[in-house]
């Protein structure tokens, strides 16, 4: 303690009024007050900056989601479009096709009867005499008359089987403009349905950040409020002590820059933690709203592909 006390005598006539530790000490102050001051406004410049990014990305993928269900469902309509012009060309190669085979059956039919009328000629000629001659010609204008006949039924079975195609034709034809009406009915429906339901979704988040950014503005009034009560009573405590105990004034000094200093360390560590936390809760936030936008995607191309 006489060392001590001899010691504090010796510095204060070689240094003057000021000692070096005390120096020091302030100087150690004045400079952590200053890089703080330097953190807190770059940490506010990189917050407005990744908000900034953050909403951008929100719209960006927005935008990619229902640009993708856009080019979905036109390529949708595109299949259904090609699928009928196959359908229609197949219907009319069937109907070439059944047209001519049913020729083709008609050209040997017209060939067979050909042959065995030059097959009779051929007969009547060598063997059979002019009764045989005037029966077979008899016969001939019959079976002329009933070639005749067999010629208009097949014509009137044709133009029948014709216009039983066209109906068929008609009505599948307004099957598929009613189904198409109704696909695009369904698909404004969905439509306007998502838009206001992200509309909604975007006014809560809003509201919600708002309540957050109040929250935030009344506990830092709290705690700037707190930190003044503190700093108040520890200068009200120091400044009795100092008053009591005028001796151990310098050993109380240091001790009060200590707990001070310390106290400034502890609350930057918690508001930083604080702000991680916030931080974290708001990247879980987003991927929560991602999932739900693909949980959203995912039902609805599994209602288009059922529908």
């Amino acid at each position: 303690y006489l060392a001590r006390k001899f010691f504090y005598l010796w510095a204060k006539v070689t240094f003057g009024q000021v000692l070096p530790s005390k120096a020091r000490c302030f100087y150690d102050q004045k400079i952590l007050k200053k890089t703080f001051g330097e953190w807190k406004e770059q940490w506010t410049v990189c917050r407005e900056k990744l908000t900034l990014r953050a909403d951008n990305h929100y719209r960006h993928l927005l935008l990619n989601l229902i640009f993708k269900a856009w080019r979905a469902y036109v390529c949708q309509q595109q299949g259904k479009r090609n699928k009928y012009y196959v359908v229609e060309s197949h219907a009319k190669k069937q109907a070439l096709l059944r047209t001519w085979q049913h020729w083709l059956v008609y050209v040997d039919v017209r060939r067979t009867k050909h042959g065995m009328q030059s097959v009779a000629l051929a007969f009547r000629e060598r063997n059979c005499l002019r009764i045989s001659w005037a029966v077979w010609r008899r016969q001939y204008y019959q079976k002329c008359s009933g070639h005749k006949m067999n010629i208009l039924a097949l014509q009137h079975w044709a133009q029948s089987l014709q216009f039983r195609a066209w109906l068929q034709w008609r009505e599948l034809y307004l099957y598929t403009q009613d189904e198409k009406q109704k696909d695009t009915r369904a698909v404004t429906h969905h439509q306007h349905w998502e838009l206001r339901r992200c509309v909604g979704a975007w006014l809560g988040y809003l509201n919600l950040h708002r309540i957050k950014k109040h929250q935030n503005e009344l506990a830092q009034e709290f705690h700037r409020s707190r930190m003044l009560r503190r700093c108040f009573s520890n200068w009200q405590l120091s400044w009795e002590c100092r008053r009591r105990m005028h001796a151990h004034q310098r050993d109380l000094e240091k001790q009060a820059a200590r707990i001070a200093l310390w106290r400034v360390f502890a609350h930057w560590k918690h508001y930083v933690v604080l702000r991680v936390e916030e931080a974290q809760q708001c990247e879980l936030a987003e991927k929560h709203y991602k999932c739900h936008l693909l949980m959203l995607q995912r039902y609805w191309n599994r209602w288009k592909s059922r529908l």
